[in-house]
């Protein structure tokens, strides 16, 4: 760890903003929350539930603590937009099967038709600030990322 630190500190990376790769994390992620929110507000939808229907996307069935965990927002704050949620019918709950501690969320057919017209201005978004970067190197970003992830968790 010492090596890499040095390495870094060496390379004049401090604190200096633009050279500091969180800085450009922090307001890359910060410029996409605001230009994602105004294209899903007019169709109800705000960057919590956004957040909550994307982590739905590829199981049917969550838990509210993996929602929490694949949406990076706190418990107690995914546990109150999947009740507003549930309020408005865009999920429900369950009994988990295999744990009857576990309550688990499920998009409903409104909360689907939602996400639906949600992703296609999310690709927008994501097409207009990445339409010209390569496929590959979005790859790699992504590959970088999950790995920088990966260290900073184990911290």
């Amino acid at each position: 760890m010492a090596n890499r630190k040095s390495r870094i500190w060496d390379a004049g990376l401090d604190h200096e903003r633009r050279r500091w790769p969180f800085f450009w994390i922090s307001q890359v992620n910060e410029a996409y929350m605001r230009a994602l929110e105004r294209r899903i507000k007019p169709l109800g939808i705000d960057v919590p539930r956004w957040r909550a229907m994307m982590s739905l996307y590829e199981e049917d069935y969550l838990s509210i603590s993996e929602i929490a965990e694949l949406s990076a927002v706190k418990l107690n704050t995914t546990t109150k937009v999947v009740q507003r949620m549930i309020a408005d019918g865009l999920v429900t709950t369950r009994v988990r099967p295999t744990d009857g501690r576990v309550t688990e969320v499920c998009l409903t057919q409104e909360g689907n038709r939602l996400r639906a017209l949600a992703v296609k201005e999310a690709t927008f978004v994501f097409e207009a600030s990445f339409g010209k970067v390569p496929a590959e190197e979005v790859e790699r970003m992504n590959a970088l990322l999950a790995g920088v992830l990966e260290d900073l968790r184990k911290l």
